[in-house]
């Protein structure tokens, strides 16, 4: 009996620690260091760089909010015109990508692209998030990371290279239209500059190997010397290499598609600002409308508030004031044009996002597709 139980005894110990050590075990594993001083004070200094800029632009964006009820004076039809024109350049958006990844499947590129949109239009400077829940979204879909990253590289060049060169369209309406504000025409001719050289540093870093690597390599020599703590970088310049051969290789074998998409893309969004204008009753220059685009889509990609909230919205406006239209009719096509193009994409991150977790759950990324 006492040898009995003796295990017995024992056994009743190791049940009643086993759960308890099974459970601290990964509570353990799963604690994440604390964060480094240089992180927080980065993002503290986000914040408070979003939170300044905010507070600069809040008259404006109260004046903004306050118009909200004047949109049922909106003229119904071309306010269905200016949503349509969105869903329009969100579907060149969807096609462009889906060319990028070199993939034949649609669902996991739409709601990895409005989830991550989502993301980027909610953060302070949410365009590294935002790329990064799209980039894993797409692995856990099975699309080849490299791909990913390569399609993702080329989208965004695409994208910020059609965006530059829209004043260049506008450039013989400057010069041998009618009179243009000085402020325009200002705005425009800085653009056409911003396109050349980003054209041309483009051109360079395509074309040949010896530039990229010598900035990559500078590039990781600096984080070395910055963040001496870390383990050190090694092999930046040759995946430089790697990813800009893989965007090559997209934009050279289809490059009428892409240019054809990025074309659609812009100038459905332009035609839901114009639309939004004529839902209020204003019939401005287009070519103005055009340049007053473009400038305030530039200023937008300067992250200083969360998807250039109230900074689009006060530079949209006073740009299309400058193009000749109403303070009032500026104010409240440009809240449309937002209605359409921000917050309505931000309840669609949402439904994607959630129809991407019932589809593929918590799952970790599947193998990649060649």
């Amino acid at each position: 009996m006492s040898d009995a139980a003796g295990p017995s005894s024992s056994d009743d110990d190791v049940a009643e620690q086993t759960p308890t050590e099974g459970v601290a075990a990964p509570i353990d594993a799963q604690q994440s260091p604390p964060l480094a001083w240089k992180t927080v004070v980065k993002r503290v200094v986000i914040v408070a760089i979003s939170g300044a800029a905010i507070y600069l632009v809040l008259p404006r964006i109260t004046e903004v909010l306050a118009s909200w009820p004047r949109l049922s004076t909106l003229n119904p039809e071309w306010l269905i015109a200016a949503v349509a024109a969105e869903i329009a350049h969100f579907g060149c958006d969807f096609s462009l990508q889906r060319l990028a990844l070199r993939t034949r499947g649609w669902f996991a590129v739409i709601t990895a692209q409005l989830a991550g949109n989502a993301i980027t239009n909610i953060l302070p400077a949410g365009a590294a998030a935002g790329a990064a829940v799209q980039f894993r979204m797409l692995a856990t879909s099975g699309i080849d990371p490299d791909t990913a990253v390569g399609g993702l590289t080329a989208f965004s060049l695409l994208g910020v290279g059609g965006l530059l060169s829209l004043p260049i369209f506008v450039l013989p309406a400057i010069l041998f239209g009618s009179p243009v504000r000085s402020g325009l025409a200002f705005a425009a001719f800085i653009g056409i500059g911003g396109f050349f050289l980003f054209a041309g540093f483009g051109a360079i870093l395509l074309a040949g190997d010896r530039p990229l690597a010598w900035f990559g390599g500078g590039v990781q020599r600096v984080c070395n010397r910055v963040m001496r703590r870390r383990t050190p970088m090694e092999g930046l310049d040759r995946r430089l290499l790697r990813q800009r051969n893989v965007v090559r290789s997209v934009l050279g074998k289809k490059w009428r598609d892409a240019v054809l998409l990025s074309t659609g893309r812009l100038a459905f969004d332009y035609f839901c600002l114009l639309a939004a204008l004529r839902a209020t009753g204003s019939h401005p220059r287009p070519s103005l409308v055009l340049l007053s685009y473009a400038v305030a889509g530039v200023i937008g990609l300067v992250p200083i508030t969360p998807g250039g909230l109230g900074i689009v919205e006060a530079s949209l406006t006073a740009l299309l004031v400058l193009a000749g239209v109403n303070g009032g009719d500026a104010l409240l096509a440009t809240l449309t044009y937002r209605l359409a193009s921000y917050w309505l994409p931000l309840l669609a991150g949402l439904v994607a996002y959630l129809l991407f977790r019932h589809r593929y759950g918590t799952s970790t990324p599947g193998p990649a597709i060649s």
